[in-house]
């Protein structure tokens, strides 16, 4: 089974395409909104997986609105194609990775990393070769809702 896990933003995002028995990256990357939208629309998975923008109360600018848009376009796109989603929150992320609900972002990667591996060299690539930026949200995202699954 294939989960395409997406950290969606309000202008580029990032996607990893997963198997969910491994875990396994098999596609990833950081893209302009509309090219993730063709992936949506034109790779081939079971499931999709997409960090939701969760209010706390506190005042949010024009990026997380046009995030949420985005967030929209993309389930859009799943639904047209009768394929399930679901959403991940960021705090769901932090509590199974870490197991904390004030971990960061470099705290979730650790995580990742002591759970699966090193991310490896070009000569001797690992687990997470390749990986940068967003796209360790995204396998957050996917991460977390296999583990939810299981």
């Amino acid at each position: 089974m294939l989960i395409l896990a997406i950290d969606p933003g309000n202008v580029n995002s990032a996607y990893v395409l997963m198997k969910k028995e491994t875990y396994k990256p098999i596609e990833f990357g950081l893209l302009e909104n509309n090219l993730v939208r063709e992936k949506v629309l034109n790779l081939d998975y079971d499931c999709l997986a997409i960090e939701m923008v969760a209010s706390y109360g506190m005042a949010v600018g024009e990026s997380v609105f046009d995030t949420c848009v985005w967030i929209g376009r993309f389930i859009e796109c799943v639904q047209e194609r009768n394929i399930p989603y679901t959403r991940v929150y960021r705090i769901e992320e932090k509590m199974n990775i870490c197991h904390d609900s004030r971990a960061k972002d470099s705290n979730i990667r650790q995580a990742l990393i002591d759970r699966f591996g090193i991310v490896g060299t070009k000569k001797n690539p690992g687990f997470f070769y390749g990986f940068k930026k967003d796209i360790w949200a995204a396998y957050a995202v996917g991460c977390t809702y296999i583990d939810m699954t299981l």
